[in-house]
């Protein structure tokens, strides 16, 4: 028996549970000092009515004997492929039925695509990153190089034809940045990728955060993109479904044997999402699920913008938060990322992530996010006043 010895090749990550232990001595050391977390990117919104609704409805129905489910298709039961087929109409994109599979979550699918490529694929991903695109693929065994997002490009790298990739990683709106591509910039990664034979695996997870009409929420809004891209979308920060889990990938015809084989993929080791879950997902994408979620994408809006005011008003630069829950600020006083975050516990009792945990070039940032409450958020910016004025 041999294991799978590129797992001794993973960093291990310490961030969350660094940041969880700094936390909790600081709260035993001063149990009268009330903590703010602007960290967590959870939602703390709880889901729509419309969805809960649904949900109930299903549940009555598997417990009659004439509605009862068992397994259902693996790639999803088609009246939420239909959903999403029609939520992309909306916006100028045509899919066929059987380019969407319905999954658990894009996490898990961002990582099980690398079963249809060989691992002598080389990849590329942005650092500063989510760390899943990394190490899903030293898991395997195949090689990452970097593309540098920096201060100086906004945190939006843009391809080099010096540098040759089979597969490469977009996130935009991006975690942990919040920094958007805008149609211009993504038709250049759509060249490199079809010169290069490359597929991008485009991560859309927060699209729904995007209220320009200018900014593509979709690759596929980028002629040429159904030729070199798979995309990935999740309902976890669109509807809250980060406890439910349901998401959907949509690899295109287009690109030929990887439809088949995600197909044969999804059919060989998935299961398919509860019946339960997928009804809640259709729901979503009623006229009144978009009505209610848009409600809640609102809310921590709001907060984002609160955040990023505050921070032009004090002069501290940063990007995201527009069209993001996230704020990627840079850290005043050319303090490092952990030590702006001891600086920050210690004198505001505010909590967010040091930006060397996504990666070298996070060294010297440090992420907010709005996903916390309004009375909070507007507390803890209160407190930066104070302590940056």
């Amino acid at each position: 028996m041999n294991i799978n010895e590129n797992y001794s090749n993973l960093e291990q990550s310490y961030l969350f549970s660094t940041i969880a232990k700094k936390v909790k001595e600081f709260s035993e050391n001063n149990p009268y000092k009330k903590i703010i977390r602007l960290g967590i990117g959870d939602v703390t919104l709880p889901l729509c009515k419309c969805v809960t609704d649904a949900m109930h409805k299903a549940v009555d129905e598997m417990g009659v004997q004439e509605t009862f489910r068992g397994y259902g298709p693996e790639q999803g039961y088609q009246f939420v492929s239909s959903a999403v087929q029609s939520y992309y109409a909306k916006r100028g994109v045509t899919l066929e039925l059987d380019e969407i599979f319905i999954s658990d979550g894009a996490k898990s699918d961002l990582g099980n695509i690398l079963d249809l490529f060989s691992k002598d694929n080389t990849v590329l991903v942005p650092d500063p990153v989510y760390p899943v695109y990394v190490d899903t693929n030293i898991m395997a065994g195949r090689k990452v190089i970097f593309a540098d997002a920096n201060g100086e490009n906004e945190f939006l790298p843009m391809p080099d034809n010096n540098v040759k990739a089979d597969l490469i990683y977009i996130c935009s709106p991006n975690n942990p940045t919040g920094a958007v591509y805008n149609k211009e910039q993504l038709k250049k990664w759509v060249d490199y990728a079809l010169s290069n034979n490359a597929v991008i695996l485009f991560d859309a997870a927060y699209e729904s955060f995007i209220s320009d009409e200018n900014l593509p929420r979709s690759i596929y809004e980028i002629e040429g993109a159904k030729n070199c891209a798979i995309e990935f979308c999740s309902l976890s920060k669109t509807a809250g479904f980060t406890g439910t889990r349901c998401g959907y990938t949509i690899v295109p015809a287009a690109l030929g044997a990887l439809n088949k084989y995600w197909l044969r993929r999804q059919t060989t080791k998935f299961n398919g999402v509860p019946y339960i879950i997928q009804r809640g997902a259709e729901a979503v994408f009623t006229e009144q699920g978009q009505k209610e979620i848009k409600e809640n994408i609102a809310y921590y809006k709001e907060n984002a913008k609160v955040i990023s005011e505050t921070l032009t008003r004090l002069g501290i630069w940063h990007v995201g938060g527009k069209h993001s829950p996230y704020i990627w600020l840079k850290c005043p006083n050319n303090m490092s990322s952990w030590d702006f975050f001891d600086y920050l516990l210690e004198n505001a009792q505010v909590v967010g992530t040091p930006g060397a945990g996504f990666g070298k070039n996070g060294e010297g940032y440090f992420r907010l996010t709005s996903f916390g409450s309004k009375e909070n958020t507007i507390e803890a910016m209160e407190r930066f006043k104070k302590l940056f004025k």
